[in-house]
């Protein structure tokens, strides 16, 4: 009780410490009476953790102890939470993507120069969602900091993300990509319904394991994300072995002599390219999603976080080093099969090229647990936050059958999953649906940036245990504009990635989405104002002990 007493203020206009996580002294500024009137506390490794926050600055309905309570607690370590970052960056992208990149900006020089850019654009993400998860260490990331910078008008930020979240929140390319690599080391023609058939195996077998046996799915998780690094450093070794000679490879410096030789002059090219690093490497907040499964979260994210991009980050580029040494630029060009698979076949042979397939597999798999586990998680918090959902939010926020693992919110990412595996004809739909996925997802990040500035400027004496340096932000607010207008730039010839679709298109559906989300926040907010209504909010704590709001339709005085 000592230690929470020497931070509250004796007198209104007090001078506050206001300590790290550490237990030490950060800073001495005027922290205004109103401010320092209310305190989190929880305990994290049976250390009491004291920080003073502004009341208004309390992300949502819940506080801090009502939003962490309920589930298995807090049994992420920094091993697992590493891994969760790592078995997400890491899925099928590094196999096939550099390929892609290559032919779009013409030069292998070109080509590292965008994966470093990528590697320095990603930490100075990370840096922002490290300053804002440390700041309010709770599941959700975007969701929470949304809610805590965009107060008014009030849980407009909260449905907007969660339009974008649920709508567009499925896992469809892993799944496929599964299948399909199954079918060929299976030796069986891929058709339409036994690929779709496989790809809704994966995702029924994932939501069923982690939402039964959320143990197990962890371990599984942990074991992917383990092959996924052991399967990249074999990949770089051999690279190594292969510059140095004496491998089948006849000439593995041809690529790298006049390395810029042929470069694009196409802004296009590059933007495009751009893109394509930049999903390579997403994935780097994924612990944000989980913080109230986390154990010592701030600490544990300020760890894991670089440490897991890190990682992530020098494989890709020793990867590509080691794929371009294996390969000429003829080849890749010419042979349509992906860098990796050119790789194996050119180093090891025929029987390699068939083997990788299984390996992309399972790494295909591994990105579909580690993104269903997190994406469980949010959709539960967006359910606790009471935005009105079909059957009730009780069920969606709880964590049936077991008490430990919220299975209502795998089904919310499970039924969308669904639909975009089913619906459309796999060869334009998928890749579109992908685009669109991700346009709303870089405008929510501009929102969260700039809200990370506004914090900066309305509340400087907040407690941040980590603070990003300035210029990285900027540099990644920038990138974030690039990103929200490049999609418009008109390609060469008008064509697009995913033709006959207009170029344009998937960005005009992304926006149209966000909107629904605005349509639908009207018709809860302030369409019931207009008939004298208000939906009032209460908390009710479940059986398992999570604590969601409710809201009842209340007459307005």
């Amino acid at each position: 009780m000592a230690s929470l007493l020497r931070f509250l203020p004796k007198r209104a206009d007090a001078t506050a410490s206001r300590s790290s996580l550490d237990g030490n002294v950060v800073s001495d500024e005027k922290v205004p009476a109103k401010i320092a009137q209310e305190s989190d506390v929880f305990s994290v490794n049976s250390r009491e953790i004291v920080t003073v926050e502004d009341p208004g600055l309390n992300p949502g309905e819940l506080s801090f102890a009502e939003d962490t309570a309920g589930g298995m607690g807090r049994h992420l370590g920094v091993f697992t939470c590493t891994l969760l970052i790592v078995g997400r960056i890491i899925g099928t992208g590094i196999f096939s993507t550099p390929s892609s990149i290559l032919n779009s900006v013409g030069s292998v020089g070109a080509s590292l120069m965008l994966w470093v850019l990528g590697f320095v654009l990603s930490f100075c993400g990370l840096f922002i969602w490290l300053e804002l998860g440390t700041m309010f260490p709770r599941s959700g990331g975007e969701k929470v900091y949304l809610e805590a910078i965009y107060k008014k008008p009030r849980h407009l930020a909260t449905v907007l993300y969660a339009a974008n979240s649920i709508v567009l929140g499925f896992t469809v390319s892993g799944c496929v990509v599964f299948a399909s690599n199954i079918l060929v080391a299976a030796g069986v023609e891929a058709t339409r319904w036994n690929e779709r058939g496989i790809a809704l195996g994966v995702i029924f077998f994932v939501t069923i394991l982690h939402g039964l046996v959320p143990k197990v799915g962890v371990l599984i998780m942990n074991g992917l994300s383990l092959f996924k690094v052991v399967l990249l450093l074999f990949v770089v070794v051999t690279g190594w072995v292969v510059l140095g000679g004496n491998t089948r490879v006849k000439d593995p410096h041809a690529m790298f002599r006049n390395a810029f030789a042929g470069s694009s002059h196409s802004s296009f090219d590059y933007a495009t390219a751009t893109y394509k690093v930049l999903s390579a490497y997403s994935g780097w907040s994924n612990v944000n999603y989980v913080l109230n499964n986390v154990k010592d979260p701030v600490r544990t994210l300020k760890i894991a976080g670089p440490l897991g991009l890190g990682i992530c980050a020098v494989m890709y580029l020793l990867a590509n080093v080691a794929y371009f040494a294996a390969a000429t630029k003829q080849e890749i060009d010419s042979t349509g099969v992906t860098v990796a698979s050119l790789f194996f076949g050119n180093v090891f042979g025929a029987q390699a090229q068939k083997a990788l397939t299984v390996f992309v597999a399972l790494s295909a798999l591994g990105n579909v647990v580690t993104v269903t586990f997190a994406s469980a998680r949010v959709a539960q918090e967006l359910a606790k936050e009471g935005i009105p959902l079909p059957f009730g939010n009780k069920f969606w926020a709880s964590n049936w059958p077991t008490g430990k693992s919220p299975l209502p919110g795998m089904i919310i990412h499970l039924i969308p999953s669904v639909i975009v595996i089913l619906g459309p004809p796999p060869s334009v739909a998928y890749p579109f649906i992908l685009d669109v996925q991700g346009y709303p997802g870089q405008i929510i990040n501009l929102f969260v940036v700039v809200g990370l500035f506004w914090l900066r400027w309305t509340k400087p004496y907040v407690t941040r245990p980590f603070k990003v340096w300035w210029p990285a932000a900027v540099f990644f607010l920038a990138a974030s504009v690039f990103l929200l207008v490049a999609p418009f730039l008109r390609p060469p010839g008008g064509i697009g990635d995913t033709p006959p679709l207009p170029y344009y298109l998937y960005c005009l559906v992304g926006i149209c989405v966000m909107v629904a989300g605005v349509i639908y926040w009207a018709a809860w907010r302030v369409v019931p104002r207009w008939f004298g209504y208000e939906f009032v909010p209460r908390k009710e704590s479940l059986s398992d002990g999570t604590v969601v709001t409710l809201f009842s339709a209340a007459k307005i005085d």
